[in-house]
């Protein structure tokens, strides 16, 4: 089992659990995935840091620096999330809502060869996904830092 944090397209933000992260993307892909408190089916991974279990012996004493260095990962997540998606933004074509068509057009070579990003539907990232198309979710913006607590 896997737990995600999710938020809708409405800034809901909620977890859920599933047996795996490729059950997730499959019923995600199929629209499965809503919002508790609105019904939105625009929903996505939001950035969380990782929960990592391990045994630990009775007689151990607590790491005191253990949410210190939970911290600095959280931090180097988002940071590495807010990079990627500035690479994206700096340095592929926005296609807007026609990302699905143009993705599709590229790969069968009737648009010309080319890094894009956009939006597209749970559904549509389905069908690309099923005809070989290679698509995959640009991470949400972090926020910033400063305004973390």
């Amino acid at each position: 089992m896997i737990r995600y944090a999710l938020k809708c397209d409405h800034d809901h933000g909620f977890e859920a659990w599933f047996g795996s992260s490729s059950d997730y993307d499959d019923q995600a892909a199929r629209g499965l995935v809503e919002c508790p408190f609105c019904g939105s089916r625009g929903v996505e991974k939001a950035v969380m840091a990782p929960s990592v279990s391990g045994r630990r012996r009775a007689d151990a004493a607590p790491d005191p620096a253990a949410p210190e260095a939970m911290r600095k990962m959280q931090t180097m997540m988002m940071e590495a999330a807010r990079e990627v998606r500035a690479h994206v933004e700096a340095n592929f074509d926005y296609v807007g809502d026609a990302f699905a068509r143009e993705a599709r057009d590229i790969h069968e070579g009737r648009s010309e060869k080319r890094e894009i990003y956009g939006e597209a539907t749970p559904a549509d990232v389905r069908k690309l996904k099923d005809d070989g198309v290679p698509v995959s979710a640009l991470p949400d913006a972090p926020p910033d830092p400063s305004k973390v607590n």
